[in-house]
């Protein structure tokens, strides 16, 4: 299969919701093969989970990761060509004015030049980012929409 979406923390996150917003996995398993994750991505879910007091909570957090999410996603790094977009990015979008989170960036960098489209549930963080693509499958309420804004 051909990796066609990179999903945010926010996403990977919500698959280990009690609740599951009930249209994530179906998307998830009807592009069976086709999600990857940053490594920026994995960073800040280790993070959140290293954050967590001893408990059967992060127990069960660190179980996902490490059982689920690891092994079910392939890992995109942020390196030099995400580096350099990123760079140009923030530099434009400092310029107009706006100051994106530098982790958003880097995400989105790595989603841009790997042309995958962002799985995200922060349509606002990333639309200010230059020929993004992003969509949101967890607000049902919400139509995903993809976004090519320029600020």
């Amino acid at each position: 299969m051909t990796l066609r979406f990179l999903l945010d923390t926010n996403t990977v996150s919500a698959l280990h919701w009690p609740s599951v917003p009930p249209q994530l996995p179906a998307k998830i398993e009807a592009h069976d093969g086709e999600f990857a994750i940053a490594s920026v991505v994995w960073h800040e879910l280790r993070y959140g989970c290293d954050l967590l007091p001893p408990s059967r909570r992060r127990s069960a957090l660190e179980a996902f990761l490490h059982d689920v999410v690891r092994p079910s996603f392939e890992m995109l790094d942020y390196d030099d060509r995400a580096a350099d977009w990123h760079a140009t990015e923030r530099a434009r979008l400092v310029r107009a004015g706006l100051t994106p989170a530098f982790v958003d960036g880097q995400i989105a960098a790595v989603a841009r030049v790997n042309g995958l489209t962002l799985i995200t549930d922060n349509i606002n963080d990333f639309s200010n980012f230059a020929e993004l693509r992003v969509e949101n499958w967890l607000a049902p309420q919400r139509r995903p929409s993809a976004r090519r804004r320029r600020a």
